[in-house]
């Protein structure tokens, strides 16, 4: 590191610590005036976020780390711009508005340099200085809120999943998932998943596959069915497929797809009372003595 920037980093870094609460205050109402963040914060909320990336910049201008990678390899600094973005994140904000609040501590800082030195080249090298650190960091805001709401949405995607496949104790072991909607890749390893911990769970001999209302039945919607059932079976349990309605009859009779394996029935009142005459079956009474 060069005695110059050496010089520039002990000017900002001095200006971040002797003025750090003004900083921070400026910080806070340059948000609120400025960002529609404003008329959502509170802004002790505001002032506490303040606070920790006002203290993380000043430690990463204290360590030895460049200042061009400071923003990446500071661990501090990293962390307190990554926490901020998924904060917001969190709060729905806007990923432009979340990068742009941090690029406004540009305009604090800069105030509390010029009120230490009025050396024009002093000046300047510090504003670049800090245009190229807060620049870094709006860009690592921007992409951890982006990473952050789609995990988010991912996590919400799964948690509507799961929702929309309960599983449900119709009997004594016995078990049935109703299916509404488009069975895909991805649904179909939540109601694998459920269903398989249900019959752990409750000890089930049977599981009912409930699919009245599921619109469509192809070969890739099959041949998720047979997965589940073949997982049920490894788990000691039977499994029925109920809701054949005509018109899925006649698809998967045109289609060439092979259920004869699989125990099917029209309503699931015939696949309950199929599923308990399984239950009481001698075969499946000594499967569960294993």
């Amino acid at each position: 590191m060069s005695s110059t920037e050496t010089g520039v980093r002990e000017l900002v870094a001095g200006a971040l610590e002797a003025e750090a609460d003004d900083i921070a205050d400026r910080w806070v109402q340059l948000q609120l005036a400025r960002t529609e963040q404003g008329a959502e914060s509170n802004e002790g909320v505001l002032r506490e976020e303040a606070d920790g990336l006002v203290g993380a910049v000043t430690a990463g201008l204290r360590s030895d780390v460049p200042v061009d990678r400071l923003v990446a390899t500071h661990h501090d600094l990293r962390r307190a711009v990554s926490e901020f973005s998924m904060r917001r994140a969190r709060k729905g904000a806007a990923p432009t508005a979340t990068s742009m609040a941090v690029l406004t501590l540009k305009e604090a800082l800069l105030a509390a340099v010029q009120r230490r030195t009025h050396d024009g080249d002093e000046l300047y090298a510090a504003a670049l200085l800090i245009n190229q650190l807060l620049d870094g960091a709006g860009a690592l805001c921007f992409d951890t809120y982006v990473e952050g709401r789609e995990e988010i949405i991912r996590r919400q995607s799964r948690q509507l999943l799961e929702v929309s496949t309960p599983v449900v104790r119709l009997w004594r072991q016995v078990l049935a998932v109703p299916l509404i909607g488009t069975l895909d890749t991805a649904r179909t390893q939540v109601v694998m998943e459920n269903l398989l911990q249900a019959i752990q769970e409750h000890e089930a001999r049977v599981a009912i596959i409930d699919i009245t209302g599921v619109p469509t039945v192809d070969t890739a919607v099959a041949q998720h069915l047979m997965h589940t059932v073949n997982a049920v079976r490894l788990m000691g349990a039977d499994c029925v497929i109920s809701g054949i309605r005509p018109p899925i009859a006649q698809t998967i009779a045109q289609l060439g797809i092979d259920l004869s394996t699989i125990l099917t029935r029209a309503t699931l009142a015939d696949a309950l009372s199929a599923a308990i005459e399984l239950r009481d079956s001698p075969a499946q009474a000594a499967l569960a003595e294993r």
